[in-house]
Order: structure tokens, then C-alpha cells, then sequence
């Protein structure tokens, strides 16, 4: 089992920055790679971001390539998104998900354990 716990949403203006935080617990040693998600009300969950957690390969969705930053802290068992320039486009829970096997980063179906979601909110 793993157990994911998402914070640092909030609310921003158009422009600003954010960054979340997803510590997870549990078996994380077996953990292949980790991603963000996000889901805008009246809209399908989909990928941000993905790091594979040993050798570090980031993957981004096209949307937030250049303004988007995934990192992790092997240590502390803490994925991180760095998110910059945001715009209200952005607003969406956002989810991190833990996968334990290899698979295509950007598909949900890759990962075992998601997260309970944390707000992000981006004025204009």
C-alpha cells in the first residue's frame, strides 16, 4: 500500500506561482514513477506531470511545458510541482498518483494510488 497526501493548493492571481507537495508513505520503495493529474469542474482528470522516481525523467503535458517544474526528494518520499505563470486555465483539483510499474507516464491507468486532490485556484 502507499499512501499519497497532496498540499499547497490555493488561490492565485493570473500570473503568479504555486507549489504543491505530495508526501507519500507506505511501500514507496516500489514505487516506478509518480504524477500529477488534474480535473477542472465539468471536465475529464487529466496528466500535468510525471518523474520517474529513481532515475528522475520528467514528462509534461503540453499545457504547462516551459511553465510547470516536477521534482522529487528521494529522501523526504515528496514529489513536488513547481507551477509558475499560472492562468486561469489552470484551475483544476489537482491529484498525485503513485504508479508501482512501468507504464506510459501520461495515462491514468498507469498508476495504483492517487491522492484525495487539493485545490488550485487561478484568478484573473
Amino acid at each position: 500500500q502507499v499512501q499519497l497526501a497532496e498540499s499547497g493548493g490555493g488561490l492565485v492571481q493570473a500570473g503568479g506561482s504555486l507549489r504543491l507537495s505530495c508526501a507519500a508513505s507506505g511501500r514507496t520503495y516500489r514505487a516506478y514513477a509518480m504524477g500529477w493529474f488534474r480535473q477542472a469542474p465539468g471536465k475529464e482528470r487529466e496528466f500535468v506531470a510525471a518523474i520517474n522516481w529513481s532515475v528522475g525523467s520528467t514528462f509534461y503535458a503540453d499545457s504547462v511545458k516551459g511553465r510547470f517544474t516536477i521534482s522529487r526528494d528521494n529522501a523526504k518520499n515528496t514529489v513536488y510541482l513547481q507551477m509558475n505563470s499560472l492562468k486561469p486555465e489552470d484551475t483544476a483539483v489537482y491529484y498525485c498518483a503513485a504508479a508501482l510499474r512501468y507504464g506510459t507516464p501520461r495515462t491514468m491507468s498507469t498508476y495504483d494510488y492517487w491522492g484525495q486532490g487539493t485545490q488550485v485556484t487561478v484568478s484573473s
